[in-house]
């Protein structure tokens, strides 16, 4: 008795195993090549406007050969091979390419070189100022198209469920959070946020029937990124029965939906956090759990797995506590999807200070850490919104001083407006292999720790 594997069944079994991380990357592949086309888009534009020779326009980059590429005109658009980002190639001007031939002939009246400072400036902050525009206006049809929703965080009549290391600063399970320093909690996401962004010397909480301060020191912010926590806060939610996995443990027990377990042998974990804690207690155990079933108490034996879990997913939040929605005309989210995207770059560079210290570097990514992100179904909600997220970060990336970004030829440019000489061009080719060294040893640090992580799990 034999068996034979073809090729179709290995592509199979590669789609049923990998399907996630292909939809992650699929997402995160059209979302980079929108963000870039949009950026070079930017450059190639203004440079147009001011009659700039574009030589070549690329998504993504082509050493050696391209994949595709279309003379028209005086422009090369291409596609190259290399999914690092693109770029233009503007006439008489140093960048990445390091082309110095040009450089050694005079000054020609298409050249980047020949024009006035202030054209130079717009067309390489172009690149900066169309990723801002993309991530505003996707904000604005997001919010049109899909509103917002959250469940207010002063629906919490059980309190909130905290990551373990809360319990450094005195925070308990059923702690209901009712300010950050000045800032009263409204959404529960913002928590977790106040917290690094803002220096809070104390949580205003409710416990039980009273209300007090609890102080937060100063190395908690930098305690989370040590400790790599991805939820500080959630509610905490009674133990009902959403749906039941077909073939658990759970499905095999009796379970139905709409159960609400209050008890494990007799023991009140009334809670979905204290029943989950105290149920990996009991990996490859017969337990009895208490139930309530039609308002009826029954008690019925089930057996946990060897991961602690029996098979089933709760309700989630908003089935118990509503939840807000927020909807927005056509006219009406355009303000309200500016003011989202300032408020998203504006934490984002206050958190940018993290950056520079030991716990925070260790938490910076490469394109694994980005298509984490993406959610792993399908989505056009969330895909948008993380594009025009990371539209913003791109912006902000970009306008960074450094030698070989935007913003490093941005610093040269406004050192040309203030002096009135214009740096040499040994500088600038000097300035922009620097930048590139640096770059290049940055995009290998931050995927390199991404291998580590996954090496780690």
């Amino acid at each position: 008795m034999g068996f034979t594997i073809t090729l179709d069944s290995v592509f199979i079994y590669f789609l049923n195993n990998n399907m996630d991380f292909l939809i992650k990357a699929a997402q995160l592949l059209l979302s980079l090549s929108i963000l870039v086309i949009v950026h070079e888009l930017g450059h190639f534009l203004f440079a147009k406007m001011f009659k700039v020779r574009v030589e070549k326009f690329y998504l993504f980059f082509n050493p050696w050969f391209s994949l595709f590429k279309l003379k028209k005109g005086e422009t090369e658009y291409g596609l190259g091979w290399l999914p690092l980002g693109g770029y233009v190639k503007i006439a008489g001007m140093i960048d990445e390419s390091l082309d110095k031939k040009q450089l050694e002939q005079p000054p020609q009246p298409h050249e980047f070189r020949s024009h006035s400072v202030w054209h130079r400036f717009l067309i390489m902050i172009g690149g900066v100022l169309f990723n801002l525009i993309c991530a505003f206006i996707l904000f604005w049809l997001i919010l049109f198209k899909w509103g917002e929703s959250y469940v207010p965080a002063e629906n919490a009549k059980y309190g909130f469920v905290f990551h373990p290391i809360a319990n450094e600063i005195g925070l308990q399970n059923g702690d209901n959070v009712l300010k950050a320093g000045t800032f009263v909690i409204e959404d529960i996401e913002e928590l977790a946020k106040h917290i690094l962004l803002e220096k809070l010397a104390f949580l205003t909480i409710q416990r039980n029937d009273s209300i007090f301060d609890i102080p937060v020191h100063d190395d908690f912010p930098k305690l989370l990124l040590t400790e790599k926590v991805k939820r500080f806060a959630e509610f905490r939610i009674p133990n009902v029965v959403d749906s039941v996995i077909s073939g658990t443990n759970a499905y095999k027990g009796g379970i139905l939906k709409n159960d609400s377990i209050v008890s494990i042998n007799d023991l009140e974990v009334p809670f979905f956090d204290q029943f989950s804690n105290e149920l990996s207690n009991y990996k490859d155990e017969l337990i009895t759990l208490g139930l309530y079933r039609n308002n009826e108490f029954i008690q019925i034996n089930c057996k946990v797995d060897s991961n602690g879990k029996i098979g089933y997913h709760p309700k989630m939040p908003n089935k118990f506590f509503g939840h807000e929605i927020i909807n927005y005309g056509f006219f009406e989210a355009f303000p309200a999807g500016i003011s989202k995207g300032i408020n998203i770059l504006t934490d984002y560079i206050k958190q940018f200070k993290y950056v520079f210290t030991k716990e925070g570097a260790k938490q910076l990514g490469g394109f694994g850490t980005i298509g984490s992100i993406f959610p792993s179904k399908w989505n056009w909600s969330s895909f948008w919104y993380l594009t025009a997220f990371l539209s913003l970060i791109l912006a902000f990336m970009n306008i960074l001083p450094i030698p070989a970004l935007d913003g490093g030829h941005l610093l040269f440019l406004l050192y040309e407006m203030i002096t009135r000489r214009k740096p040499g061009d040994k500088f600038m080719e000097r300035a922009q292999v620097i930048g590139m060294v640096l770059l290049i040893t940055l995009l290998i640090y931050v995927n390199t720790n991404d291998i580590f992580r996954w090496l780690a799990k």
